[in-house]
């Protein structure tokens, strides 16, 4: 090859013309021979008038730098060679002006591509050989080497294949993106992913006619199964907006990688609700007329599931309330056996136990004891928050009644008929007349669900075959009788347990509960359900009575010791000493009498149920029993649209110095809500400000989700960016997405063309402030990660729309001017 320096020759075309020049093959042949192996050619500038071309990239050298295009009729005269370097650079009308390249590896030619440019240049001599065979056009060959380059699965090629062709040419067709997008989402390398992502936004942005639904569909599924919740619920609202409506199958496999972050459970939740309004719109819009779209917009149980459940281990159970209070009904889907444990879990979190006690004359009639054992521990926990103690009584003794209902002929048998019928369990009070009702088969266990792991039931064990109460529910149920002073109600439990056909099981139960009165020192509550059992005619294991005799002889109370003794022989206890000789055998270390030999064997013994009775009695309850109450009262009251009784109940707690809970503030925002009073919520808003700023209150997601879908609705941004002050604050995701929906659906143009100079009054150029603001907040930028600075300017300059395409070609070269670094 000649590596002499190549001469320069002024090309006749140089002057103006009506006929546009061509561009001579040696010239193309020089810049493609560049090399740093080669002598630099001492090129500086090329002066052009306009020419239509298309020109396909090359890679130069890092030493050759700048190609200037300057219009015909710039400052500077005709045909001047001007270096980069040179003083006179300032003085060049950039403003119609375009540059090739600048300090970069590329020759960067996708403006020249748009315009229409006359190129008018010098040449190189012909001395050097080409050493490109042109076979086509640069849009037919790039297109061939990205076509091959999929084919092959070659992602990196790929790419920069396609983004010499998207600068050039724009995009490729559908075919070609789709399988690009395709080949990206299946690469080794997740950045690869995060590029098909970026790519969908532009493409959404610039040529949202190429989006397909296949691509969409893989990608959504690629980044949930990434943990990349965010893009993964974009791209799915992308689709519902399009009308690209995913499958059942494609999004129950999104939400199943999406439930498994807390992140990923707050967005599934938005989806699920948002799907069911799509499905609602769509019903009011066609009937009840089943077709193609109803289909893929009806939602199955175990997606509900799936979202349920997530929300109660991360917490999010006000929102999963809304779920099952809204959602569920309206759309339809029937609740099976895990829906039920799910909900059950949700409304103890959220203490509404007549929600649970509607349930439960469903879940009574089935056989699935195991399967119900969280359903009944949560009931009886809510139980005993309420302090029902009658009603966590009546939970344990229907557990019996459950045991012995499927073991032997029971009028409960003759409604088993009704199983695997669907029923009707209304939401909210079942006095309310548009109350919602929502369908339950408490007998369906499906085989593609399986309810998560949780903490093990506390109050409710499975043993055996059957359910039964833990040592800590027995607990809470002595604690609770003996605090009011009702043991003889306490001894009635145990008589029905008796009565219900369990003997051993109360003789177990009472026999335990009169060993761990005696170790707390309780001496004449077990005397009293010791009477209460013998007037039953309920046995009493020997071993209690002794204990409770020695804890007489102990505390030198002799006289109800000799009324104990007393009573053990009318038991037929075996006792033949005289009650000096039982006392003064009581009283010592050594028991050496053969009769009350347990009474040695139980002093080292501390029972597990009596531990738990000392917990009780020493722990106190966070929530007063009565916040359950109001916060019950309020619901109701809500739920009827009754704003003034929940306001009234409201004050009341606070008049009572009960602190009101996360649930309390939320019942009433959803109440002043389905009235659209949002100016009381604002009111409202400074009671849940000032308590969490006290710390008696805890800063809940949820609770601030709703206050900013409310304030936004009702269009009081102060107080939606005061809220989002608070989420950021507390390190909470908030969705972007949802609340720019609902800007743009209630105030899309709002204060879009008003300047803050012409505001009337102080409090609108306040308000203007704040809509700019949440503007400013809720904006979604569109980047694409592209290795080079240039073409990511490019990328951002091509979207502006602009009348004069020289204004756009100055600001490419504005932009290449001011990145630049200073040259010597």
């Amino acid at each position: 090859m000649n590596h002499s320096r190549p001469s320069l020759s002024r090309c006749v075309a140089c002057c103006p013309s009506s006929t546009p020049p061509t561009l001579s093959l040696p010239f193309w042949s020089c810049l493609s021979n560049i090399h740093p192996s080669n002598p630099q050619p001492n090129l500086k500038i090329i002066d052009i008038t306009m020419v239509r071309g298309a020109f396909p990239l090359y890679r130069f050298s890092q030493s050759f730098r700048s190609i200037f295009l300057m219009r015909s009729n710039a400052l500077l005269p005709k045909g001047v060679i001007i270096s980069s370097t040179t003083s006179t650079q300032s003085q060049v009308n950039y403003e119609r002006a375009a540059i090739l390249d600048h300090n970069c590896d590329f020759l960067h030619v996708p403006v020249i591509c748009q315009l229409k440019w006359n190129l008018c240049c010098y040449h190189f001599s012909a001395a050097i050989e080409p050493t490109i065979s042109w076979q086509g056009s640069s849009h037919a060959i790039l297109l061939n080497k990205l076509e091959s380059s999929l084919k092959d699965h070659h992602a990196d090629e790929a790419w920069e294949v396609f983004k010499d062709y998207k600068s050039l040419h724009g995009f490729p067709g559908r075919g070609i993106v789709s399988k690009l997008i395709i080949e990206l989402c299946y690469a080794s390398d997740s950045r690869w992913l995060q590029r098909a992502y970026d790519l969908l936004l532009v493409i959404l942005k610039e040529k949202s006619d190429l989006l397909h639904y296949d691509f969409l569909n893989r990608l959504a599924l690629a980044l949930a199964r990434a943990q990349m919740p965010i893009p993964a619920s974009t791209v799915i609202r992308i689709m519902f907006e399009k009308e690209k409506f995913p499958s059942m199958d494609t999004l129950s496999m999104v939400f199943l990688h999406l439930v498994k972050t807390q992140i990923g459970t707050y967005i599934a939740s938005e989806i699920l609700i948002e799907v069911c309004e799509c499905y609602l719109l769509h019903t009011e819009k066609h009937g009840s007329k089943v077709s193609k779209l109803s289909k893929l917009l009806t939602l199955n149980t175990m997606i509900f599931n799936l979202v349920l459940d997530a929300c109660v281990r991360f917490g999010a159970t006000l929102k999963a309330h809304k779920i099952i209070q809204d959602a569920m009904p309206q759309t339809g889907v029937i609740a099976d056996a895990d829906s039920i444990v799910i909900m059950a879990l949700i409304h103890e979190r959220n203490g509404q136990r007549d929600e649970l006690k509607k349930l439960k004359e469903h879940v009574d009639r089935v056989s699935l004891d195991h399967h119900y054992q969280h359903f009944y521990d949560s009931l009886l926990s809510l139980q005993f928050k309420f302090n029902d103690i009658d009603a966590a009584a009546g939970v344990v003794l229907d557990l019996y009644r459950c045991q012995r209902s499927f073991h032997c002929s029971s009028p409960l048998l003759k409604r088993n008929a009704e199983l695997g019928k669907t029923s009707l369990v209304p939401v909210g009070s079942s006095n309310l007349r548009d109350g919602l009702r929502i369908q339950i088969m408490p007998d369906l266990l499906q085989n593609d669900y399986v309810v998560g792991m949780r903490n093990r039931p506390e109050l409710v064990n499975f043993v055996d075959g059957k359910l039964v109460v833990t040592h800590k529910a027995l607990a809470k149920l002595i604690n609770g009788y003996v605090r009011e002073k009702r043991v003889g109600e306490l001894s009635n439990v145990f008589v029905s347990i008796q009565k219900l056909g369990f003997p051993s099981e109360a003789l177990n139960v009472s026999s335990d509960a009169i060993d761990a009165c005696i170790e707390l020192g309780w001496l004449e509550t077990a005397h009293d359900i010791l009477d209460d059992m013998e007037s039953a005619v309920i046995p009493v294991r020997r071993v209690t009575y002794t204990s409770l005799l020695r804890a007489y002889c102990r505390g030198n109370r002799f006289s109800e010791a000799k009324v104990l003794i007393k009573q053990m022989r009318k038991a037929s206890l075996p006792i033949s000493l005289s009650d000096e000789q039982v006392i003064s055998s009581c009283m010592s270390e050594d028991s050496t009498t053969i009769s009350l030999s347990p009474i040695a064997s139980m002093s080292s013994q501390e029972s597990s149920l009596a531990k738990s009775l000392l917990r009780e009695t020493k722990e106190e309850s966070l929530t007063s029993p009565l916040v359950y109450d109001i916060n019950s009262s309020i619901y109701f009251f809500c739920k009827a649209k009754m704003m003034e009784d929940a306001l009234k109940a409201f004050r009341r707690m606070q008049r009572m110095k009960l602190q009101p809970t996360v649930q309390t503030f939320s019942h009433l925002v959803n109440g002043y809500s389905s009235l659209r009073m949002y100016r009381e919520i604002t009111i409202l808003w400074g009671e849940i400000k000032r308590s969490i700023d006290e710390g008696v209150l805890a800063a809940d997601r949820d609770l601030f989700d709703c206050l900013l879908w409310n304030f936004i609705r009702g269009g009081y941004f102060e107080r939606v960016m005061e809220i989002i002050g608070y989420m950021t604050k507390h390190s909470m995701y908030v969705d972007k997405w949802k609340y720019k929906r609902e800007f743009l659906k209630f105030h899309k143009d709002l204060y879009r063309t008003l300047k803050a100079s012409k505001a009337k009054t102080e409090a609108q150029s306040n308000r203007l402030e704040h809509v700019r603001a949440f503007r400013r907040w809720e904006s979604i930028k569109i980047t694409v990660s592209f290795p080079n600075s240039m073409e990511k300017a490019l990328f951002r300059l091509a979207g502006r729309k602009t009348d004069q395409k020289s204004t756009f070609v100055g600001a490419v070269c504005k932009f290449l001017l001011s990145s630049s670094p200073a040259r010597g």
